[in-house]
C-alpha cells in the first residue's frame, strides 16, 4: 500500500510538472502567471498560496463528496476553496505584509483559479482523500515551477536581480549593459511563458 501511495505521488508530481503542467500544457492560470512574476519571491508566494489552496480544498472535497448533493456541489466547493483563501490572505497580511501589498487582489482572485476548480470539480470528487491532496498539491507545485521560471528570467533579464538583491555587476552597467524594460512589462510575460510552452512541447515531442 505505502509502495503504491508513493509511486501515484511520484506520478502525479512528474506529470503535473512536466507532461500535464497547468500554465505550459493547460494553458490555466495566465492572469496570475502575467501579473505576480516580475519579482521571484512574489512569484513563488503565490505559487505556495496556491499549491496550499489546491491541496487542501482537494482534500477536503473528498473528504465530504458522499455527503455533497450533487445539485449544490459547485457552491459548496466554491465556498471551502473560498475559506482557505481567506485563511492563505490573512496568513500573508500578518507575516509577509509587504508581498501581501505587492500580490494585491491576486491572492484573493485564487477562488475563480481555473485549476483550483478544475481540480476540485475533476479529480476531488471522485477519488479518495490521501489521491486528492496529492493531485492538487502536485497541481500546485507545477503552477509555481511555472512561475518561478518565469518570474527568474523577467527579474533578472528585467532588472539584474534576484528575490530583490543585485546580482548584475556594476561594472556591466558601466560597459555599456542596460535591463531589458520589456522583461518587466506584460508581453515579457507572454513572452517568457510562450518559451516555456514552446520548450517544453519541443522536448516532450522529441520523446
Amino acid at each position: 500500500m505505502r509502495k503504491l501511495s508513493k509511486s501515484f505521488s511520484y506520478k502525479a508530481i512528474s506529470e503535473a510538472l512536466w507532461q500535464s503542467n497547468p500554465v505550459s500544457k493547460q494553458i490555466l492560470g495566465i492572469c496570475s502567471s502575467l501579473a505576480v512574476t516580475v519579482q521571484l519571491k512574489t512569484a513563488l508566494v503565490m505559487g505556495l498560496a496556491l499549491t496550499f489552496v489546491t491541496a487542501f480544498s482537494n482534500l477536503t472535497i473528498s473528504l465530504l463528496r458522499n455527503q455533497i448533493p450533487r445539485n449544490v456541489r459547485i457552491i459548496a466547493e466554491v465556498a471551502i476553496i473560498a475559506v482557505l483563501v481567506i485563511i492563505a490572505d490573512e496568513f500573508l497580511r500578518a507575516f509577509m505584509y509587504d508581498i501581501s501589498k505587492q500580490l494585491s487582489v491576486f491572492v484573493g482572485l485564487i477562488i475563480t483559479n481555473c485549476i483550483v476548480m478544475g481540480r476540485a470539480e475533476a479529480f476531488a470528487m471522485g477519488n479518495p482523500p490521501w489521491r486528492s491532496f496529492v493531485d492538487g498539491a502536485a497541481n500546485g507545485i507545477g503552477y509555481a515551477s511555472i512561475l518561478g521560471g518565469v518570474a527568474f528570467f523577467r527579474e533578472l533579464l528585467g532588472a539584474g536581480k534576484l528575490f530583490g538583491f543585485q546580482v548584475v555587476p556594476k561594472g556591466f552597467y558601466a560597459a555599456g549593459y542596460e535591463n531589458m524594460g520589456l522583461m518587466l512589462l506584460a508581453p515579457g510575460a507572454f513572452i517568457a511563458i510562450a518559451l516555456f510552452v514552446w520548450l517544453e512541447h519541443t522536448l516532450l515531442k522529441d520523446k
